[in-house]
């Protein structure tokens, strides 16, 4: 059923309008996409995290499926699994909202935990509070490394859930940032922050930038996770216990959806085409399991709103 805005006065408005049909065309687009997309994926067969076998859980952000099984040098299995988001909310509402997992810390470098509520884990580690880094413009893979030691040695007996922020956009490797892709707020890597908006990575691509080609985003993306991929690993070696490696969600780069033929960019809510939904779960070998037990949950810190908003804006989050 259409919006009620589209009645006979409003299109012929639109259509006196180059700009403005374009837009309300591609909203109708993805609106048709979307919903013939939710009946192919729905997110009710997606796996959900906690109910599997692990005792640490290393969800890498916005990491695509084939990116993972081309470049990835973790031993172990590898299955392809459905994840219930194609963005970082809709994935953690799915996987924890109105659970309680008192067994569980944990340590995430993504600021929409804070839309979580605060009873669920028995204790959550927010990096991007404290370990921001404001010349990349998000948190670095060593930093989630660190505050998971840290979380490990403090709570021996828990379950791990560790979320990496990277191979998510900004790029921080060296390719990446040689592109100039900071958050779509203007905060460009290596750059000085400033309030002016510039316009992310992904916008340039689909306003076909002659400045940027997809090959080499998809580079800088790959650089991203091959750099995660290295302190994930050295990660795993040091916890005991079983360790799996998942994702999020995916990410578009360019590719064409069905029925309506447009080229999309990074990951839109709600939006189940594999790209976005199609993610890792890798089961890495261990010889034994660790010792786990549920306790009541610790007062999480609390993040100013500003500071979370802030956080979200440079990711791409606007």
């Amino acid at each position: 059923m259409l919006p009620s805005r589209y009645n006979l006065t409003n299109l012929r408005r639109v259509a006196r309008d180059p700009r403005r049909l374009r837009t309300e065309v591609e909203a109708l687009g993805s609106r048709l996409n979307r919903a013939v997309a939710a009946r192919r994926n729905p997110p009710e067969e997606a796996v959900r995290i906690m109910d599997e076998e692990w005792d640490n859980c290393f969800v890498l952000d916005a990491c695509r499926y084939d990116l993972f099984a081309d470049r990835h040098e973790f031993p172990g299995e590898l299955r392809k699994v459905a994840s219930a988001g194609s963005q970082s909310l809709e994935f953690m509402r799915h996987n924890f909202a109105g659970e309680t997992h008192h067994d569980t810390v944990y340590v995430t470098a993504n600021p929409f935990t804070t839309r979580l509520d605060d009873d669920i884990f028995h204790r959550v580690v927010d990096c991007f509070a404290d370990e921001w880094d404001e010349d990349l413009g998000t948190v670095p893979p060593e930093a989630v490394v660190e505050a998971t030691r840290a979380a490990h040695e403090r709570y021996p007996e828990k379950r791990l859930l560790v979320h990496f922020m990277q191979p998510h956009y900004p790029f921080i490797g060296e390719t990446g940032r040689a592109l100039d892709s900071g958050g779509v707020t203007g905060h460009v890597a290596g750059q000085a922050q400033t309030d002016e908006r510039t316009a992310s990575v992904w916008d340039r691509l689909d306003a076909g930038d002659p400045d940027l080609s997809v090959e080499s985003v998809w580079a800088a993306y790959a650089e991203n996770f091959d750099l995660v991929q290295e302190h994930a690993a050295d990660l795993a070696e040091a916890l005991d216990g079983k360790t799996v490696v998942t994702a999020d969600h995916g990410n578009l780069v360019g590719e064409r959806l069905w029925p309506v033929p447009f080229r999309e960019y990074g990951h839109p809510a709600e939006l189940r085409v594999p790209e976005l939904v199609d993610v890792p779960w890798h089961e890495l070998p261990a010889d034994e399991r660790r010792t786990v037990t549920a306790d009541p949950p610790e007062r999480t810190d609390e993040v100013a709103s500003d500071t979370v908003q802030n956080r979200l804006d440079h990711l791409g989050y606007a």
